[in-house]
């Protein structure tokens, strides 16, 4: 029986951040004795040069460092699968590359997690690693340079990789798969759209304030998660409105993994179930879905954590809105704040935020979420894990009722909410 207070902590990847932290990687490289890495990324961001940067940071090696490229794999799919994996795995293999580095956003890191899982452990199949805890060893040196400020898969020792032939996504967790290190750069989200920096800076701040709030809670995840929520409230809408920001990139990077920290330490809630239904079936990017579901998850949740909720609004709004605001009105004001703020996102990207479901199109001006799929998503999350660290429990329609409303853009009326 787990006794009142016991939690456990742990975050082993070594993080260099700053302007010009690319230039560590030889020697992050020579630390870990590995000498020919193999490059995996996406399309999208060799397309960009960041894949350049990562280069030519890597030649500025210091006498008798002995760096070379094996190879790079820019073929990652937006989400990863095992087809890729065993592709990455097997370009690895004949290389005779000794280490990784994923430079990219969730998938890319995934796919690096799941790759060295096949070739740390000659494995013919990776489904019999799927899970948690069936890795039981170090696996090959990795490091992790996220290009976007809002997974923080850097810091997190799962993995998520789809099976296409079966339609299954496969979850893999041990502490075996978090990263030696994470490199954290300005530099690599400079070229991100105003809207992609938006919604994954969404995506942290729901790591962070589901971290806070959910039931794995601790005192340790909740000082990270404050210190997240605070930088990204400072700096997102400014970064969105001045690109050439660095300082304020440089912010949103660390807030991106220490909520990665964070919930990695504590878990999330039903704002992550919902999104990962909501991703499963319509397949909207995941950030969209936190940024859209994470006030309803507060409105949902307030009569059982209102008190952590309300101690939100410091990192939100500052000081002085938090004393001028009595305490029973705190919790309130905290989802007014962060409405608020998906408000001003909306507003500086020109519209291209959406606040609700009924507003998220493709690139072709189809609707993503029609109404009809609510039911399938409701239906779908029934069955995500993340829900059993949500503070209230919650059913088929539950689900369904907080999906209409999200829908069509409509705050809860708390009194429906059960009180469990």
């Amino acid at each position: 029986m787990q006794l009142p207070g016991y939690y456990e902590f742990c975050s082993r990847v070594k993080m260099i951040a700053g302007h010009n932290a690319l230039e560590q990687i030889p020697e992050a490289l020579l630390a870990l004795k590995a000498e020919k890495p193999l490059i995996i990324t996406d399309k999208g961001v060799a397309a960009v040069g960041l894949i350049k940067q990562v280069t030519a940071a890597m030649n500025k090696t210091k006498k008798g460092t002995k760096v070379k490229i094996g190879a790079t794999y820019d073929n990652v799919p937006p989400d990863s699968d095992i087809t890729v994996v065993n592709e990455v795995a097997k370009l690895y293999k004949s290389k005779k590359c000794d280490s990784i580095i994923a430079v990219g956003g969730g998938s890319v890191l995934d796919t690096a997690k799941g790759a060295n899982i096949v070739v740390s452990e000659n494995a013919t199949d990776l489904m019999q690693y799927s899970g948690y805890g069936a890795i039981k060893r170090k696996l090959n040196p990795t490091i992790a340079i996220p290009t976007t400020s809002g997974t923080g898969s850097e810091m997190t020792l799962v993995a998520v990789i789809a099976d296409h032939s079966k339609n299954i996504k496969m979850v893999f967790g041990s502490y075996f798969l978090l990263p030696d290190y994470a490199i954290i750069d300005s530099r690599m989200t400079k070229t991100l759209p105003a809207s992609i920096t938006a919604f994954t800076a969404m995506d942290a701040l729901t790591h962070a304030v589901e971290a806070y709030t959910c039931l794995g809670k601790n005192p340790v995840s909740d000082a990270m998660a404050m210190s997240a929520i605070q930088l990204i409230t400072q700096n997102v809408v400014n970064v969105v409105k001045k690109p050439n920001d660095m300082d304020g990139r440089l912010a949103l990077a660390n807030a991106s993994t220490m909520a990665g920290i964070a919930f990695s330490n504590s878990m999330v809630g039903m704002v992550h179930t919902l999104g990962h239904a909501t991703g499963g079936v319509c397949h909207v990017p995941h950030g969209i879905c936190m940024n859209i579901l994470l006030p309803y998850g507060l409105e949902y949740n307030m009569h059982k954590t209102g008190n952590y909720i309300g101690e939100l609004l410091y990192p939100l709004a500052g000081e002085e809105v938090y004393n001028s605001t009595p305490k029973k009105d705190r919790p309130t004001k905290t989802v007014e704040q962060i409405r608020k703020l998906i408000q001003d996102l909306h507003d500086a990207t020109g519209g291209r935020h959406p606040r609700w479901f009924k507003e998220v199109y493709d690139r072709d001006g189809n609707l993503m979420v029609p109404r009809e799929k609510l039911p399938d998503i409701a239906k779908t999350a029934m069955s995500d894990a993340s829900q059993f660290y949500n503070p209230e429990d919650l059913d088929y329609n539950d689900f369904l009722w907080v999906m209409e409303n999200a829908w069509e853009g409509t705050p809860l009326d708390r009194k429906k909410v059960k009180k469990g």
